[in-house]
């Protein structure tokens, strides 16, 4: 759901953000492995596109310093180097996975999407059900009994941290961390807002509880 892209590039890294947005990640980016690491250890991102040859800390010593803290976050590392031998250090660093460049944008999200099931506490089904609630996280579709939802990106991402919660309460303040990128203002309602429009679409009987003073419950 969340998403550090670390690349040097600066008009690919907004490329690659731009699509990721698109597919309905939160996505933040930093541009040398430095900033990387400040931003890892202040937001717990889900996957990390990380470019190899980033300045000031090399991309390969972020992968190390992310593994060796026991981080959760996964790496999906990008590299012009694409060579067996290049492939084989990059995943003996630490790396979940490697894709070399130039890539195909449907097979990058693809691997972020499939990185970020891995990255979860427990194994996430592609299917995610509860009640008459139907969402399949692959093919991005999502339905209440029988009913196809039309969800923009956000509603399907908070939707589906709901569904991942498996009927525990989730805070307006973790779903603003996983769902929105660091630019968005925590006082201007945007979950409250969110979860409104994402109830209209639900409709009647709403399956979405607010629980007082703790969040929000499918």
């Amino acid at each position: 759901m969340r998403v550090l892209v670390a690349e040097d590039e600066v008009v690919l890294a907004g490329l690659v953000a731009t699509g990721l947005r698109r597919a309905g990640f939160a996505v933040d980016t930093v541009h040398g492995g430095d900033d990387a690491l400040e931003r890892l250890a202040l937001h717990p991102y889900d996957v990390l596109v990380l470019d190899r040859d980033l300045p000031r800390v090399h991309g390969d010593e972020v992968a190390r310093r992310l593994v060796a803290g026991g981080s959760a976050t996964r790496i999906l590392m990008l590299t012009a180097a694409t060579t067996t031998d290049d492939r084989v250090t990059g995943l003996d660093l630490g790396a979940d996975d490697y894709l070399g460049k130039p890539f195909e944008f449907p097979e990058l999200v693809s691997r972020v999407r499939a990185l970020r099931r891995r990255s979860a506490r427990a194994p996430l089904p592609p299917l995610l059900r509860r009640g008459g609630l139907v969402m399949d996280t692959v093919r991005r579709t999502a339905c209440r009994d029988g009913r196809p939802l039309d969800l923009t990106p956000k509603e399907f991402s908070v939707l589906q941290i709901l569904l991942e919660a498996d009927g525990a309460a989730v805070s307006a303040e973790e779903l603003l961390e996983r769902a929105w990128d660091e630019h968005a203002d925590p006082f201007t309602g945007a979950v409250r807002v969110c979860m409104s429009k994402l109830r209209a679409k639900l409709g009647d009987p709403s399956p979405i509880r607010t629980v007082q003073g703790v969040g929000y419950q499918l």
